[in-house]
């Protein structure tokens, strides 16, 4: 009989631990599927998702090129500023790529796609503090721009975009951004004091309308109605942020002959070559005058903005020609992963701006408290080569509006260490990178000490090239 009432006992209390996990999965306390602290489903390690629940199981380059466009529409999930509670936070550096743009080029013989450039707060996608932010650049004639960056308008205001400007939709990207990282790195970690000055921040960005807009709007929804007066923005010349250290001859060879192989992948594709026979027959043109137009990057455009791709008395360009050539794209990345050319092409290319973003955190290690916020307002053709020389090959290629967020901490415990933890596009992907992969696997901390991150930019960037120092490596002919 006590057997029988300690079974029953039992039974009940499993039916009702059951219920309990189901009632939690139902309500989203606890995920139904695990996933892993770097935003990866734990069976799937393949890229970083914005969802590692709904990945298709193979490329679906109609999957790929949604992502691509960042279409503001749900809340984005962060993984930005989390750390044990006795770490403290003391900088961010962010680099960011410019938000939604209109096209560079356009696709000849065809009507360009009409996308109205101004702000209309009324208009999807939108935001709360789109007239605000409006208003408030309307008044920025008090800031402090380098060179060019003051003739700039400090947001787009065309009725018929012009070509490569930013969109309404390229703004409300970075508004949620700014917003986004607000609530974590102010309101949250208070890194910035509340009487902070034009010294607590670092802005940068090259003199193109669409990094600079971009820029303004994360800061509006970080520093909301910031004073101009505290705002100095720098201009960066070069797309890469290589500064004063731009002179590097194997940097340029490499990049010449990723070029070529990106050429010859391109050329030994019959299908991609039928495809482009077909719309050049379509728009009455040479097939290498359509192919030099980049017709992609126009009809992303068309796809982003769900505007109907161009038709010609010919014919129409169609959703399978755009399948086509961004399968190709998503083939072309996998084949740079597997040759060595782009990776030895970013190492150099990147590390003038790795230094600087070294030497910033070592002296806010050391005490200083100038600098506590960067941010870099930049270009695919930034963040991309950063994300392969680091290591994190995982990573898709930077979409409109991607981020990537240096973090900056200090162990409560032992004041004098620090850790840096690396996330793009909101997830965690410190222990992706080549130099503290290996430290994941042996070490108990929960980021990557300081020092790996130095070692890895002062000297282990160069080890592949046979050099100890940036010069030698950019001037060294053979390894």
């Amino acid at each position: 009989m006590l057997f029988r009432n300690r079974f029953l006992i039992l039974l009940a209390l499993a039916a009702l631990l059951a219920f309990l996990s189901l009632s939690l999965q139902f309500l989203h306390l606890i995920p139904v599927n695990p996933v892993k602290e770097d935003g990866l489903h734990p069976k799937s390690r393949k890229r970083i998702m914005p969802d590692p629940l709904t990945e298709p199981p193979a490329i679906d380059p109609i999957y790929e090129a949604r992502v691509y466009c960042n279409v503001p529409s749900i809340t984005e999930r962060s993984m930005e500023g989390h750390a044990p509670h006795y770490f403290k936070l003391v900088s961010v550096h962010a680099l960011i790529r410019h938000g939604d743009r209109y096209p560079l080029y356009v696709i000849p013989k065809t009507k360009r796609p009409e996308i109205d450039c101004t702000l209309v707060s009324s208009r999807k996608p939108s935001h709360p503090q789109l007239e605000a932010f409006v208003r408030h650049m309307s008044q920025g004639s008090e800031a402090q721009m380098d060179g060019t960056l003051s003739s700039l308008p400090r947001y787009p205001s065309h009725s018929l975009c012009e070509m490569g400007e930013l969109t309404q939709t390229g703004v409300v990207q970075h508004l949620h951004n700014g917003q986004l990282l607000r609530e974590i790195y102010i309101k949250k970690h208070k890194l910035l004091p509340s009487d902070w000055t034009a010294k607590h921040l670092y802005l940068e960005t090259t003199g193109k309308s669409r990094t600079l807009q971009s820029g303004l709007a994360l800061l509006y929804t970080f520093l909301p109605d910031f004073d101009w007066k505290k705002i100095n923005i720098k201009h960066q010349w070069s797309t890469i942020f290589c500064s004063g250290s731009c002179d590097c001859p194997m940097r340029n060879h490499y990049l010449e002959e990723e070029q070529r192989r990106q050429y010859s992948l391109r050329v030994k594709n019959s299908f991609l070559e039928r495809t482009y026979v077909d719309m050049a027959n379509i728009v009455g043109i040479p097939t290498r005058q359509l192919r030099a137009s980049n017709p992609i990057d126009s009809m992303l455009c068309h796809f982003c903005h769900n505007v109907s791709f161009p038709c010609t008395k010919n014919g129409c360009i169609d959703i399978d020609h755009f399948k086509v050539i961004k399968t190709h794209q998503l083939e072309d990345e996998r084949d740079r992963q597997e040759k060595k050319l782009y990776f030895w092409y970013a190492l150099l290319a990147v590390h003038p701006l790795l230094n600087q973003t070294v030497n910033r955190m070592q002296r806010i290690a050391e005490g200083k408290k100038e600098e506590l916020f960067v941010l870099y307002s930049a270009h695919d053709v930034t963040l991309s080569p950063v994300l392969s020389a680091l290591g994190i090959t995982e990573a898709r290629f930077p979409r409109f509006a991607a981020r990537l967020v240096f973090e900056l901490w200090q162990d409560g415990k032992k004041p004098r260490e620090h850790f840096i933890r690396i996330l793009y596009n909101g997830f965690d992907v410190t222990f992706q990178t080549s130099f503290c992969r290996e430290h994941n696997r042996h070490s108990s901390k929960p980021m990557c000490p300081l020092e790996k991150f130095v070692h890895f930019v002062k000297r282990d960037m160069f080890s592949v090239f046979n050099s100890t120092n940036y010069y030698d490596a950019c001037h060294r002919r053979s390894f």
